[in-house]
C-alpha cells in the first residue's frame, strides 16, 4: 500500500459531502490515510462508509502517535474528529474501534500537548571534566562538574513558519566572567582574555559568564537568559527568510559534519563545526549575533543560503574600546556576511561550500579555536582593527551502513583594516574522521577523529606568527574519541577524550589531554 497525501488524489471519492472534507483537511495536515497503489478505494460505491471509517479510523490513531511524540493537534481538529466519530460511529464499532474512548483519547490530547501552536523541547547536559597537561610549571586543572540547560519553544502561526525562541543557563566560567575555565588554568600565558583554548569543549559557551559587546560580566552562574530568537517564514516556493535578534551561524547552515551535535556528538569545539561556520561569533551559544537571510532550495539536491550579521546591532553608540569594543548598530561595528552551499549529488554523499567576510573593530578572530584568536595579527594591539576572508568546504560520504567518513579545511585571510598599516596573517584548519551509527547497539553512536587545530602558517608587513607569549612555533594536532551510549529514548551517556600535541602551537607545552563523561537528557 502506497501513502498519499490528499483525499483529493483518491479518484473515487465524492468531494460533496461535508465528511469529505474534514477528513481531507485531517489528512493533508497529518497524512494519516492510506490508499491501495492505484490511488482508489476499490469500493462498489465513490467510498463506502466503511471504507471512509477505515480512513477515519487510520486518523484517530496517527493523531495520538503524532501527540504522544509531542507533535501539537489543533483543537478545531479534535473537534472535527468528534463529529465525524459520531457520524460514523456504527461503521467504527464494526471495525473494532471503541467509540466511546472517542472521549478519552481527546482528553489525552488536550492534556499531553502544550499548546496548540507551540511545541516545546529541551536540553540538559551534565558533565564532568579533567584535564592534564598546558603550559610549563603549572598545574593540572580540579575535576570539573558542569551543566548547560536549554529550553526552546517553537512556534507556528500558518503552519508553515516558526518562531523559536531558546532559554538558556549554565555553570561554566572565565577569567572575564569572574572565574577561569580548564583552558585558562592549563594555558595562563597562551590563552586569552576572551577564553579561547584549544581545550574548548564542544557545548561550553564561547563567552562564558561575560558579555563581549562591553567586556561586563553577563549571563553565567546558572541565571537564565536568552539566547535564541529567530522567525524563518516562506515567501515563494523554495524560498525561505528569516529574521533573528539572536542567533547562530549554525540556525541558518547546515552543519553537516554527523557529530556536530553538543549534547551526543564530539566533546571538543574543534571537531563538530567547520571554522568558518564560527567567524564572528557565528557559533558563540550566547545568541551573539542579530542576522537576516535566505534559504533557496531550488532542487533536493542543492540548497544555497546567505546571511548578514552584526554583533552588535543594539548598541546605539560605539564608544569604542573598551566601551563597545565591538562597534554599535547595525553597520558600524563588527558584522559578517556568509554564505554556504550545499550539495547533495547523492544519497550518500553531502558536501557543504562556505565563504564569509568578516570585519571586526579589533583584533580578533572570534571562532574560540585557539588563544591566535584574540590579537589574531599577532605583535599588533588589541585595538587593531582587521577584516576577514574565510573559505571552507565539508564532506560526509556515507559509504558504508557501518562507518560514514567525514571531513573539513578552512583557511582565513585577515589583512589590518583602515588606513593604519597593511599587516596580514593567514590561518589553516582541518579535520578527517569517521563517525560510527549504531555503534555496538542500534542508537549507540561513536566518532573517532584526527587533525590540526587552527594555526598561522603565515604574517607579515608588522604582523608576526611567534608572538610574545609562543616559546617555539610547532604545528597543533589532535586526536579525539567519544562513544554515546543511549540509556532510554532521551537519557545518553557520552564518555569521550582528546589529546592535543603542541598545544597552542607552542612545542613548548607540554602534550594536553581532557577527559570527559557527559550526561544528556532530551524531551
Amino acid at each position: 500500500m502506497a501513502q498519499i497525501t490528499s483525499v483529493s488524489e483518491l479518484r473515487d471519492v465524492s468531494p460533496n459531502d461535508w465528511a469529505y472534507e474534514s477528513l481531507r483537511n485531517l489528512v493533508e495536515r497529518y497524512g494519516c490515510i492510506v490508499g491501495y497503489p492505484d490511488r482508489t478505494y476499490r469500493g462498489t460505491r465513490a467510498l463506502s462508509r466503511w471504507e471512509f471509517a477505515a480512513g477515519l479510523n487510520a486518523c484517530l490513531n496517527t493523531m495520538e502517535r503524532l501527540i504522544q511524540e509531542g507533535v501539537s493537534i489543533l483543537r478545531e481538529d479534535i473537534d472535527k474528529l468528534k463529529r465525524l466519530a459520531q457520524e460514523f460511529e456504527t461503521e467504527l464499532a464494526v471495525l473494532g474501534t471503541r467509540v466511546d474512548n472517542l472521549e478519552n483519547r481527546v482528553a489525552f490530547l488536550e492534556d499531553h500537548q502544550f499548546s496548540t501552536t507551540t511545541k516545546l523541547s529541551g536540553e540538559v547536559i551534565f558533565s564532568i571534566a579533567g584535564a592534564t597537561g598546558g603550559e610549563p610549571d603549572t598545574d593540572d586543572a580540579q575535576i570539573v562538574f558542569n551543566n548547560r540547560v536549554r529550553l526552546n519553544f517553537t512556534t507556528s502561526f500558518t503552519g508553515q513558519d516558526a518562531l523559536i525562541t531558546g532559554l538558556q543557563a549554565y555553570n561554566f566560567n572565565s577569567r572575564t566572567g569572574g572565574g577561569s575555565s580548564i583552558g585558562e588554568v592549563l594555558f595562563p600565558n597562551d590563552s586569552s582574555i576572551l577564553s579561547d583554548p584549544m581545550t574548548k569543549l564542544s557545548y561550553e559557551p564561547q563567552f562564558p559568564g561575560f558579555n563581549p559587546q562591553t567586556l561586563s560580566q553577563g549571563c553565567g552562574n546558572n541565571s537564565v537568559c536568552l539566547y535564541k530568537l529567530l522567525y524563518l517564514f516562506p515567501v515563494v516556493n523554495n524560498l525561505k527568510v528569516f529574521i533573528a535578534p539572536l542567533a547562530e551561524t549554525t540556525d541558518a547552515f547546515p552543519t553537516i559534519v554527523p557529530f556536530a551535535s553538543e549534547g551526543q556528538g564530539a566533546v571538543s569545539r574543534f571537531a563538530s563545526v567547520n571554522p568558518v561556520l564560527r567567524v564572528s561569533g557565528g557559533t558563540s551559544q550566547t545568541g551573539l549575533a542579530t542576522a537576516a537571510g535566505f534559504i533557496f532550495t531550488p532542487d533536493p539536491k542543492v540548497d544555497f543560503r546567505a546571511l548578514y550579521a552584526s554583533v552588535n546591532a543594539a548598541l546605539p553608540d560605539n564608544e569604542g574600546f573598551p566601551g563597545t569594543p565591538l562597534g554599535a548598530g547595525l553597520f558600524n561595528g563588527s558584522y559578517v556576511a556568509a554564505t554556504q552551499l550545499t550539495l547533495k549529488p547523492t544519497s550518500t554523499l553531502d558536501i557543504g561550500l562556505n565563504y564569509s567576510f568578516s570585519y571586526h573593530q579589533i583584533n580578533i578572530l572570534a571562532t574560540n579555536l585557539a588563544g591566535s584568536s584574540t590579537g589574531v595579527l599577532g605583535g599588533l594591539p588589541l585595538t587593531t582593527p582587521v577584516n576577514i576572508h574565510a573559505v571552507g568546504a565539508t564532506l560526509t560520504w556515507r559509504f558504508s551502513s557501518f562507518a560514514h567518513f567525514t571531513t573539513y579545511g578552512s583557511y582565513f585571510f585577515v589583512d589590518q583594516a583602515g588606513s593604519g598599516g597593511s599587516a596580514y596573517t593567514q590561518l589553516s584548519s582541518w579535520m578527517a574522521g569517521l563517525y560510527f551509527p549504531d555503534a555496538l547497539k542500534k542508537g549507540n553512536t561513536a566518532g573517532l577523529l584526527f587533525g590540526q587545530p587552527q594555526y598561522r602558517t603565515t604574517a607579515g608587513n608588522g604582523a608576526t606568527r611567534r608572538t610574545a607569549n609562543i616559546d617555539s612555533l610547532a604545528t597543533p594536532y589532535q586526536i579525539e574519541a567519544y562513544y554515546n551510549f543511549k540509556v532510554t529514548d532521551n537519557i545518553s551517556v557520552t564518555p569521550g577524550g582528546f589529546v592535543i600535541f603542541n598545544p597552542e602551537g607552542d612545542s613548548e607545552n607540554s602534550t594536553t589531554g581532557v577527559g570527559v563523561l557527559r550526561t544528556t537528557f532530551t524531551f
